[in-house]
């Protein structure tokens, strides 16, 4: 598992610990022409064994636990989304807007679920209504770099369509290159509030952890989504202004809890949330927040020992540094659509898996810090960018032969409960290891109705 190897080292992990770790491989299992399945194998193999690192040391374990990994559970979850019902109702993953367009010159690929990224799409085209002929009509009339940026002009989101190539010339993919998988900075070495010892079953090696948690959409709402999971007190903020769209939000909420705060009238309370918080993790477009005080710098001056964890689709650097981004149009643009399709009929990989991927891989990254900070008493900054994974999945990860096992269908790593928001069919969390969970101890709730305070 070489992959596992470079996410684990990625995350400043002891080789040592990798002979913990084994592995049900699965025929079948997001099959792609790119290694997808050793993608994933690999983050949610590293961030099971940041969490039995981290509960042996806080439970002061002898050894750290057997970390069973199963290619069938991880395909099932890297597609959530997809196996979520909601009183027997599938929800929508994309709405009529967000989808690949023909151009002048060949393909542009759009995100608009989000009703004011729909709105300034709209605006960019000089369409005046929500009419998929209307904006396929004007889409064929500009090439794709055309349509790229006027969109992002406006404020939208469209990438046109890249072959590896021509993405490896692009400065932006020489910025990308030149970062590590996973970035690591040292922000303080002020002492850091002490968590308890452990003891119980199941082994939680997050509990008494607080985590601020300040993302949208997919990934870093995976990777906090993984922190409840394994015992973290996990709030989650939203301005009121913009709220999530219901299912995502369903999908990625378990074991959570969900608030509002207007960051400028509340500041108050959000300041207090800070002045407790263990973690922040942040998923913003870089720079976004920073107008708030809520650069890694200034949130670890007022919170001495903070862990920062920032996800962003580009990377906070080069030209496209300040640019939104979503999984799709990452693979749009890094050549992945191009490679799993063609330059004439682009494809997309099995599953969101630069989202999912990422998210595990952020996830394990902060349970490294938290195992780090107990031992050395600083905060850290972790930083990690969705156009950075995918060059690892494009061009630094071996595929491997399938396995004597077969991945048919996803039944035995789904379960059922009820919720405030109905009966629930969701997929079980694939991060696990020998004492550990199996399950969130609480389903999701209804977005933004919980208090803004800490448990």
């Amino acid at each position: 598992m070489t992959a596992l190897r470079t996410a684990w080292s990625a995350v400043g992990g002891d080789p040592a610990l990798l002979p913990r770790v084994s592995a049900a491989v699965r025929e079948g299992a997001l099959q792609a022409r790119l290694p997808v399945r050793e993608l994933a194998r690999a983050c949610v193999g590293a961030c099971a064994l940041a969490a039995a690192e981290l509960g042996a040391r806080r439970a002061a374990l002898p050894e750290v636990p057997e970390v069973p990994l199963d290619d069938g559970a991880i395909a099932t979850a890297f597609v959530s989304e997809r196996h979520l019902l909601v009183d027997g109702r599938k929800p929508v993953s994309f709405a009529p807007l967000s989808r690949f367009w023909r151009t002048s010159d060949g393909w542009v690929r759009t995100h608009a679920n989000y009703p004011h990224h729909r709105a300034r799409l709209l605006a960019a085209l000089g369409v005046a209504q929500e009419d998929p002929d209307a904006v396929g009509a004007a889409m064929a009339e500009r090439s794709s770099h055309e349509v790229e940026d006027a969109v992002y002009a406006a404020g939208g989101l469209a990438v046109a369509l890249r072959t590896p190539k021509e993405w490896a010339a692009h400065e932006q993919a020489a910025e990308v290159a030149r970062r590590p998988l996973v970035e690591h900075e040292r922000l303080d070495t002020a002492g850091a509030r002490a968590l308890p010892a452990l003891s119980g079953s199941p082994l939680l090696p997050a509990a008494g952890v607080r985590v601020l948690d300040l993302t949208r959409v997919i990934a870093g709402p995976v990777a906090t989504r993984t922190l409840a999971l394994l015992g973290a007190d996990v709030l989650r903020v939203d301005t009121p202004r913009l709220p999530e769209l219901p299912d995502q939000h369903t999908d990625t909420g378990f074991g959570k809890r969900s608030a509002t705060l207007d960051l400028t009238a509340d500041r108050r309370a959000f300041e207090e949330l800070l002045a407790a918080a263990d973690v922040v993790v942040t998923g913003y477009r870089p720079g976004a927040l920073d107008r708030f005080g809520l650069s890694a710098q200034a949130l670890a001056e007022r919170r001495p020992g903070l862990i920062v964890a920032q996800l962003s689709a580009w990377g906070a650097y080069g030209p496209w540094g300040e640019r939104r981004g979503f999984d799709s149009l990452v693979q749009v643009a890094t050549g992945i659509a191009a490679t799993e399709g063609s330059p004439e009929h682009p494809g997309a990989l099995p599953a969101q898996a630069l989202d999912h991927g990422t998210g595990y891989l952020l996830a394990a990254a902060v349970l490294r810090a938290l195992t780090e900070r107990r031992e050395e008493g600083h905060g850290r900054c972790v930083r990690l960018a969705l156009a950075r994974t995918a060059r690892w999945l494009v061009d630094g990860i071996e595929p491997e032969p399938g396995g004597d096992l077969a991945y048919d269908a996803p039944d035995g790593w789904l379960a059922e409960r009820d919720s405030a928001l109905g009966r629930l069919r969701y997929a079980l969390p694939p991060v696990t290891f020998t004492g550990g969970p199996v399950d969130w101890e609480r389903p999701p709730g209804v977005w933004g109705a919980d208090p803004a305070r800490w448990r």
